[in-house]
């Protein structure tokens, strides 16, 4: 279906950038992402792949985007599904080729059915394909390597054809790292509808409900105020369900006494929030959760104070888990040397996962995080969440007992600015004192 308010103008300005790359003799090709069927025929709402989306906005199941040089006449291509009234009845209206161009600013556009014939000629007189294997459909793969083995035979005997098939993140990765001011704006608006669903959902938790309760107030909350819906499969984990780091049943009762972790955001125009919070089902933290939240909520704060153009990923990561160790050595649940335990990692049997990630059109967003074996400095446009978190197995007997199978993650979304960092949501607090006020 065609979109009802969208600017194109930032498609076309990534489309130009691409093009500046691509040199004289290299095509792109994007097929869009499938559509996922359950059962026999119950269609699940469509996402379009990411790449695509980026370059052009378009949001319909089946596409293919085709971009050469700026030169060329058909430099911007689009294949489409076409108009048909039948099938439109059961599934939605369809843009087809005409949309394509009038809309989305293709080039050209053409229906589906002449994809073969018309790729094949341009793949022909392509040096460098661009192309991502093992994600279009069957047909459009066939298609792909019957092209490239026509084109390989052609050079053979002429000296010209293609001579490099790569993958396309080779080109697009490191330009959808850096978000530009329309993506930005559309970050924050996800991260706003998160944070205000949170407040939403909050209230519900206490004992005697459902995880499932919670879950669907963070769900409607998100859609009432705008969303498309989930970044990601919900995570309401109670009790030691919340050391599970990426439970998604969403099917316990909450317990007095025990601490809920949420991890959840919001889809709005294909870019999405996230947010991880922990509370108290009962109400308040006892004083040993208290400490224990605290550890976490430390290195929270130490590592997005220490975000900033030039520090590097890794340095962040590092300042997580040093105030995290020291924290579990102070509270008598590590022992030995600070210095020693990270060395050795034992750390990882209550912190196994890295302090956070990039953020953008995937929830967990393309980029590298070294460069040349070497990690990255952040700089200004790029977003990444903190997540800093404490999982306490349930049998781990050098533990307090109230605090076995307890788990504690406290996230936010930050974008690196020219002079250090902004967080998309503070509005959603994580002292815990104020993590307490919310539930009332």
């Amino acid at each position: 279906m065609t979109p009802s308010v969208v600017d194109f103008e930032p498609f076309a300005r990534r489309r130009a950038r691409v093009q500046r790359l691509l040199g004289k003799n290299s095509l792109l090709i994007l097929p869009a992402a499938p559509s996922v069927v359950v059962g026999r025929d119950i269609d699940l709402r469509y996402l379009p792949d990411s790449d695509l989306y980026y370059l052009s906005g378009y949001t319909e199941p089946g596409a293919v985007l085709v971009l050469g040089p700026a030169k060329e006449e058909e430099s911007f291509t689009l294949f489409v599904r076409p108009r048909d009234p039948e099938q439109e009845r059961w599934s939605g209206v369809r843009g087809g080729p005409e949309a394509a161009r009038e809309i989305y600013g293709a080039d050209a556009a053409y229906p589906l059915a002449e994809l073969e014939d018309r790729l094949a000629q341009r793949i022909a007189r392509a040096e460098i394909l661009y192309y991502p294997l093992g994600s279009g459909s069957d047909e459009l793969e066939a298609l792909i390597r019957r092209a490239v083995s026509n084109a390989r035979l052609k050079r053979q005997r002429t000296g010209r054809g293609l001579r490099a098939l790569l993958d396309p993140g080779t080109l697009l990765d490191e330009l959808r790292l850096f978000k530009d001011d329309h993506e930005l704006g559309l970050l924050a608006e996800a991260s706003r509808i998160t944070v205000d669903a949170f407040r939403d959902a909050a209230p519900r938790i206490r004992p005697g409900a459902g995880e499932w309760e919670v879950e669907a107030a963070l769900e409607e909350g998100f859609r009432r105020r705008g969303a498309d819906g989930v970044a990601f499969a919900t995570i309401v984990g109670s009790g030691p369900n919340a050391t599970i780091l990426h439970y998604i049943d969403n099917s316990r009762v909450m317990h007095a006494g025990e601490l809920l972790l949420i991890d959840a955001g919001a889809r709005y125009r294909h870019y999405n929030g996230d947010i991880s919070r922990t509370f108290p089902v009962s109400g308040r933290f006892t004083p040993a959760q208290r400490d224990l939240y605290d550890v976490v909520l430390a290195a929270h704060d130490n590592a997005i104070a220490a975000v900033e153009p030039g520090i590097t990923y890794a340095e962040v990561h590092h300042i997580a888990v040093r105030t995290m160790v020291q924290g579990l050595v102070d509270l008598g649940i590590m022992t030995g040397e600070v210095d020693e335990i990270i060395a050795e990692q034992s750390y990882k049997r209550y912190y196994p996962h890295q302090t956070g990630h990039w953020l953008g059109l995937d929830v967990h967003d393309v980029g590298d995080y070294s460069l040349d074996g070497e990690p990255r400095p952040l700089m200004p446009g790029m977003v990444l969440t903190v997540e800093p978190g404490l999982y306490i197995p349930a049998d781990d007997e050098r533990v307090p007992e109230e605090l076995r199978g307890a788990g504690i993650r406290i996230e936010d979304d930050v974008v690196v600015t020219d002079t250090g960092h902004e967080v998309l949501t503070a509005g959603l607090p994580t002292a815990a004192a104020e993590v307490e006020a919310l539930l009332s």
